[in-house]
This record gives structure tokens, C-alpha cells and sequence, in this order.
């Protein structure tokens, strides 16, 4: 399949144009949502929060709240009209607690003053008296307990136990993979604005506005027709604002019902990141069996997973797990256990993979673990179990991967950073420095693109066409930095055959398209584009149906190209055009509705096509690390990406350098640490490291693999890239892995905890180093 031909008209999809935002991000000139004017008489709201990680509350006395400076309202849960509840699955998240507190930092009551500081003080002079509970603070500490948000969930696929036990090679392992916290530029931030009627207009900095308008209506005793929920940009989200706004708006909104007034809430970094969730932490378990090429016979995994005191996101969240712990590996016989723990935490939600790189890096592991066991590279064990064509290409979830294309990228990408020459540098360095210890590591990436729960899988646009030729553009899809306005705008630019400069894109507004799912899932592109797509074909056979009328042509000779309509020997303007139909009468506005095909899951059985397709991608990581003191740096990083044919390679190619390093944080230096009492500790930048500019390596090469439409009829054939370039830094902590075993001289698995901060990796050196 050849890939498709570029237009003459400016920023044509394909069209390395910057983001729509991008001069105003630069000169201080985008609004976000604090930055919008703010109406008279706005209050401030602040957010009390618990400090006992499971207590029953006593008493709360909220006298001193009431009578400090500029306080003008407080709430508590017996005060909300509507549902105490911001689940966004399950209903047992409460906005505010009703007697019981779950985790440290968990909402208790809000209060709203006339400036932020005073709200922020006042609700620092709460009392509460606390009949303190035991928590449950760890993954294996609630699986002994038997405490989980979910039922405990398997899939089955062969005889996996038959086939380790008969197996020539057998191991076992466990390892600990840390949360991460989305650390979005933008913090959580809502402003509710009463309207006419009762009705209320909420700014959310949200991922998904319909959403937040659901929640904000069943809290406050209203219907979703009375509540618009509006969003034109986010400064950043990934995965953070998906389902965390809900409980910032509906307390916004309760305390704007309260007061009769505008009310605006902004949390502080630090109650941020104490307040909301994160990405989930895991304890993997496995046994694996395997031949004398490393190729696996059988494997069990266990997955278990900190979710926190509700359920939030994570029932998708660990069947995402479930789903990727294959990678892009073949497993004959396979058994996946995974434990949705709860803890007295704060409930762990969304983050860019969304469970998928979890059980990427427990796979991963165990196929380290086997070459180190065999010893043989690594990469000729990934090679030895990837997916085949005709065979062994089908998932454990019964999927048969019908585009594989995992063995010419890596063949490719073997090639093109001269991974086998270096390997054996690298052996040679580490032979010469008894202190300085290098690495190299290859791995794969396949990830599944769609929501797993079939019925979000769907998406609308509205279009219109103004007697000018310009265009207003808006769909379900929100902008949080990745581009997708831009990307959405393209498509509608090409489909018309105007300059992209004609169309003007619109906020997020679920008064305009109804019942968005939330931009996640790595979706976006692919099925806010379709939509664009569809409703701009409507207006383009209306207009083409009209001129044909109009100038007595076929239809098939009236041309649409740069701007311009060619209708037998007549041509005129896109602009002449739409005023002409216009004043024929001719509809120049339309909408567009997109449900992605193919798909189908049956959840009970975990077996189908979850999956539209997959994107897939590998990179090779170099790293070196200081034996004395853990320390590591990343020296160069090659990255090959399957974009099928991108939409816009500027922006995709941000995307693949992005989500590359925010992995290689999210692996080497984001902790996230709670002390014995429950109380996260790494709460501001001070001790939350993630990474910055000199993190990225000097010798970045990132490339995206070329001539590869997507198999499935996407839009313009491109894939998504939001999250799949997130696992590519699987490469850096297998590389830091490989660096640890050089000091056993390659002959012990390393232990290597994630994230591989310095303790974690001079830990695992120590470990090298014994005779044990």
C-alpha cells in the first residue's frame, strides 16, 4: 500500500505545520483555564483535606473556617444536594467524605473566600477529631488482607503449568514497578459560573467535558441539560485529567450553587499531588518455561496493583495490563492473575499507556531474565519469541494480529544504530573500568489502539460553513498540548481544499457535540478526525451536488483543489462558492459521526478484537553508571516509530521525543514515597524528580518509519502516537539492567527495582557484587 500524495494547499494533512497554539504558548498568550477573565464578585474555593490515612471522623468543627477573613460559605458532604459521588465507574468515590476518610488528603469539606490565600488559611483551621483505623498502605500487605477495590480477574489461554513443568528451562522472579505522577504544567483547576435558569457554565480543565458535566449534574440535583461544560486548551494531562477533574468542578460547582456565585478552584502543586491520583504501582510475580533458544513454553504472571481507597479507572486499567503483557510476543500458554488492591492511598487513575507499559515491563523482565539465565543477547531472545505471519500470531485474548511489522523495525532499527558493534564495545569498556559500567539494550513496542470498553469507541464533529468560505470547527476531542486541534483541523483542510489559515478551531463545548468519550486511549486523531472527516464530506457533496446543478456539469467534473472549486470551464473560489450555495439555500452546516469498525471484546471471557490495530515501534538505549555511588546517565538513544502515514511528522515526531523521556522518568528517577502513616512525601518539585532537559541524552536520534500506511482504513491512514512512544524507554532501564549485570561479569540476574533511582540501582550493584 503505497502512501498517499500531499496537497498544494497549506497545511495539508501530512503538512509538518506547528501546533495551532504554538505562538501563543511561546509569547504568555494562550488562556487556560485561570487565565480566562474573571466575573465579579468570584469567589475562591480551598479544599479541606484528611490527615489520617482510614479514620472514622468524630467531630469537625469548622467554627474557625466560618469566622476567618474573607470566608464567605463553607460545605460539607451533608450539604451536597445531589450524588456525593465522582466515580466515574463505580459509585464510591465521594466528592466529600461523609464520616469515614480513607486517605491522607482526601476531601473533607471546601470552603470559599474572596481571595485563594484567604480560602487556602482558613481551611487550615478546621478541627477534626479522628477515631483512627488500621490501613492498608501496601500491594502485598492488601493482598494477604484479601482487600481489593475489583474482583480479582484471569485469563487463561493453554496449559501453562503443564508447559513449564515439562519445559527444559524453568525461572521464577518478582519485581516492584513504581507509580508516577502526571506533574502536568496546569494543575487541577475548575471555574463554575451560575447562568440563567439555575443553569451553571463550568470551565474545566478536563480530558473529558462530558464527563464533568454528568457528575456536576447529579451532584448538584440537576439534569445534564442544564449544565455546559466548556474547554479550549489543558497544560498537559496525560491521563491526569481524565477522570480527576470530576471531584475539582463538583466542588466548584456545589459551592457556586451554595453562594449564588462564580466560584473558581485551583489547587496548589503540592495538594495536587497529595490530592489526586497517579499511575498505578505494581508487584509482578512469574514463572516462565523455556527451550534452549529462550523461546517460551509456558508462563504465569501475577499482577498486582496499588489502586488506591476506590476503584477510579482501574478495572480498564489492569485488563490494559492483562492485554500488554504480551508486547510483542508470542505466548502458547499463558496465565495472567490480577489483584485491583485497595489501599488507604489516594485512588491511582489514568496515565499515558494506561496499564499497557506494566505488563510491557513485567514481559520484558522475565525475557531479560531468560537471556541472562541462557546466556545469550537479550535481542536474540525478543527475536526468538516476537509474533510470526500465518503463525503464532495470535494474542492470548484470542486477537489475530493481522499487521505485524515488529521484525523490520528492529532489523532496521539493528541496522541503523549499530546495536551489535556497540554491544561489543560496550563489553570491552566494561572489561577496562572496574568503577564505570555501560549499557545497551534493544526492545519492541506493540500496543493496541482503541478503548478496551467497546462503547466509548465513538466520536462527533460539527462543522459550519459561513457565506465567506471560512469555517468553524468543533468536535468532542480536547487539546492538552498533543495537537490534536491541529491534526483535526488538517483533515477538514484537505477535505475541502482550503488553507488551513480559513478554518478557525473551536474550544471542547458538550453543548455543541453531546456525549464525547474522553480524549484518551491514544484515539484522539483517529476517531475526532474520522468524524471531521465525515461531516466535511457531507458539505463537499452538498456543494459539489450544487455546482454540478448550478454550472450544468457532471458531478464527476466538479474538482475541489487549493482553494478552489473547477466546475467544467468555470472556476472560482471556495469563498464564491459557499455564498453561492448559500444564498440557493444550501445547508453549509453539518455534523459528523465516527464508530470504529472491527472491534468487538467480550469481557467475560477476555477474548475478541479490543483492538482497531496496533502501533509498534522499537529503541535502542545506551546508558552508563557509576558502580560507587548508582548514579546513571543516558548517552544515546535510537528510536524507530510506526506513525503509519502521519497526519502532521512535527507534531508526531514531539510526541515520540516526549512520551520517550517522560518514560525514561517515569523508570529511572520519579518516586513516589509514602511514609508508614500514609502521607506521600514527594509532593513538589523539590523532592518529585522528573526529568529536564539535561536528562535527555546528547545523541538523540529518533526517526519514524517510512512507506508504512496503516493496514486499517484510518484517517489517512495514520496511527496514533499519544502513548505507544511511552514504552520505548523500556530500552533505557534494560540498558541500566545491562550495565548492573557487567559487574558479575554478565553471570547473576540483576535485581533492579523501578524506578531505577541511584539507591535502586547501587542496591541491585551490591547485589552484583555478593557471593550469594
Amino acid at each position: 500500500m503505497r502512501s498517499r500524495a500531499r496537497s498544494a494547499i497549506a497545511g495539508a494533512v501530512g503538512s509538518p505545520i506547528p501546533h495551532d497554539s504554538s505562538r501563543l504558548h511561546v509569547t504568555g498568550r494562550a488562556a487556560f483555564t485561570d487565565d480566562l477573565p474573571e466575573p465579579r464578585d468570584l469567589l475562591h474555593v480551598a479544599v479541606g483535606t484528611s490527615t489520617k490515612a482510614h479514620a472514622r471522623i468524630r467531630s469537625l468543627d469548622l467554627s474557625a473556617v466560618s469566622a476567618a477573613p474573607g470566608v464567605i460559605a463553607v460545605m460539607t458532604a451533608n450539604e451536597i444536594p445531589g450524588a456525593n459521588n465522582c466515580g466515574p465507574v463505580v459509585d464510591d468515590d465521594p466528592i466529600l467524605a461523609a464520616g469515614l476518610v480513607e486517605y491522607v488528603g482526601q476531601a473533607v469539606f471546601s470552603v470559599a473566600a474572596d481571595t485563594a490565600e484567604r480560602a487556602r488559611k482558613a481551611a487550615r483551621l478546621a478541627r477534626i477529631d479522628y477515631e483512627e483505623l488500621t490501613p492498608v498502605l501496601g500491594i502485598r500487605e492488601a493482598i494477604a488482607a484479601r482487600s481489593f477495590v475489583l474482583p480479582t480477574e484471569s485469563l487463561f489461554r493453554g496449559d501453562s503449568k503443564k508447559a513449564i513443568a515439562d519445559a527444559a528451562h524453568r525461572l521464577k522472579g518478582s519485581v516492584e514497578l513504581g507509580g508516577q505522577d502526571q506533574f502536568y504544567l496546569e494543575g487541577q483547576i475548575a471555574m463554575a459560573l451560575p447562568a440563567e435558569d439555575g443553569d451553571l457554565f463550568v470551565y474545566s480543565s478536563t480530558q473529558h467535558p462530558g464527563e464533568v458535566q454528568h457528575l456536576v449534574a447529579e451532584a448538584t440535583g440537576r439534569q445534564s441539560k442544564d449544565v455546559i461544560v466548556e474547554c479550549r486548551r489543558m497544560g498537559g494531562a496525560f491521563g491526569g485529567k481524565e477522570s480527576q477533574p470530576a471531584l475539582i468542578a463538583c466542588i466548584a460547582a456545589l459551592m457556586t450553587q451554595k453562594t449564588g456565585r462564580a466560584c473558581k478552584l485551583r489547587l496548589d502543586r503540592d495538594v495536587d499531588m497529595i490530592m489526586t491520583g497517579k499511575r498505578h504501582d505494581f508487584v509482578i510475580d512469574y514463572e516462565v518455561g523455556f527451550d534452549e533458544r529462550g523461546r517460551i513454553d509456558g508462563i504465569d504472571f501475577m499482577f498486582a496493583s496499588r489502586c488506591g481507597m476506590s476503584a477510579d479507572l482501574s478495572g480498564a486499567i489492569n485488563d490494559r495490563t492483562m492485554f500488554h503483557c504480551d508486547n510483542a510476543y508470542f505466548l502458547r500458554n499463558v496465565t495472567v492473575v490480577s489483584h485491583r488492591c485497595k489501599t488507604n492511598t489516594v485512588s491511582n487513575t489514568a496515565f499515558r499507556g494506561f496499564g499497557g507499559p506494566q505488563g510491557m515491563f513485567g514481559i520484558e523482565v522475565v525475557i531479560d531474565d531468560i537471556a541472562r539465565h541462557l546466556g545469550l543477547d537479550p535481542l536474540q531472545v525478543r527475536r526468538e519469541n516476537f509474533y510470526g505471519k500465518g503463525e503464532r500470531d495470535t494474542t492470548p485474548y484470542q486477537q489475530k494480529i493481522e499487521d505485524n511489522i515488529i521484525n523490520e523495525i528492529v532489523d532496521e532499527l539493528v541496522n541503523t544504530s549499530g546495536y551489535l558493534e556497540r554491544r561489543a564495545d560496550i563489553r570491552k569498556f566494561n572489561q577496562q573500568n572496574p568503577v564505570l559500567k555501560r549499557g545497551i539494550a534493544l526492545t519492541p513496542v506493540k500496543f493496541g489502539i482503541s478503548f478496551t470498553a467497546t462503547h466509548l469507541n465513538q466520536a462527533g464533529a460539527l462543522l459550519h460553513v459561513y457565506t465567506d468560505g471560512t469555517v468553524h470547527l468543533n468536535h468532542g476531542g480536547t487539546e492538552m498540548g498533543q495537537g490534536l486541534f491541529t491534526k483535526v483541523a488538517q483533515v477538514v483542510a484537505e477535505e475541502l481544499q482550503i488553507d488551513i489559515d480559513r478554518i478557525k478551531i473551536t474550544a471542547s463545548d458538550t453543548s455543541k457535540v453531546p456525549n464525547a468519550s474522553a480524549t484518551a486511549a491514544s484515539s484522539g486523531s483517529d476517531m475526532n478526525g474520522k468524524a471531521a472527516q465525515i461531516a466535511a464530506a457531507k458539505i463537499r457533496r452538498r456543494l459539489t451536488s450544487f455546482a454540478a446543478d448550478h454550472f450544468s456539469v457532471a458531478e464527476q467534473e466538479v474538482v475541489f483543489d487549493n482553494n478552489e472549486i473547477r466546475a467544467g470551464g468555470k472556476t472560482l473560489s471556495f469563498a464564491e462558492l459557499a455564498h453561492l450555495a448559500w444564498f440557493a439555500r444550501v445547508p453549509l452546516s453539518a455534523t459528523g459521526f465516527y464508530r470504529t469498525p472491527k472491534i468487538n471484546y467480550d469481557r467475560s471471557t477476555f477474548s475478541g478484537r479490543p483492538f482497531f490495530y496496533y502501533a509498534y515501534g522499537a529503541a535502542v538505549s545506551e546508558v552508563i553508571i557509576d558502580t560507587l555511588t548508582g548514579e546513571q546517565r543516558l548517552l544515546r538513544a535510537d528510536i524507530l516509530h510506526d506513525c503509519g502515514d502521519s497526519l502532521n511528522p512535527a507534531i508526531d515526531m514531539g510526541q515520540i521525543e516526549g512520551g520517550f523521556i517522560q518514560g525514561v522518568g517515569w523508570l529511572t528517577s520519579e518516586e513516589l514515597w509514602w511514609n508508614a502513616e500514609g502521607e506521600l512525601k514527594t509532593h513538589a518539585p523539590s523532592t518529585y524528580k522528573i526529568p529536564t532537559s539535561s536528562d535527555v541524552p546528547v545523541d538523540f536520534r529518533v526517526s519514524m518509519l517510512r512507506s508504512s500506511p496503516n493496514r486499517e482504513e484510518t484517517i489517512y491512514r495514520s496511527k496514533a502516537v499519544g502513548e505507544p512512544p511511552l514504552m520505548l524507554s523500556l530500552s533505557a532501564f534494560h540498558a541500566i539492567r545491562d550495565a548492573v549485570a557487567s559487574v558479575s561479569d554478565y553471570s547473576k540476574r540483576p535485581q533492579l527495582e523501578a524506578p531505577a533511582t541511584p539507591e535502586s540501582v547501587l542496591k541491585a550493584v551490591i547485589e552484583q557484587q555478593s557471593d550469594e
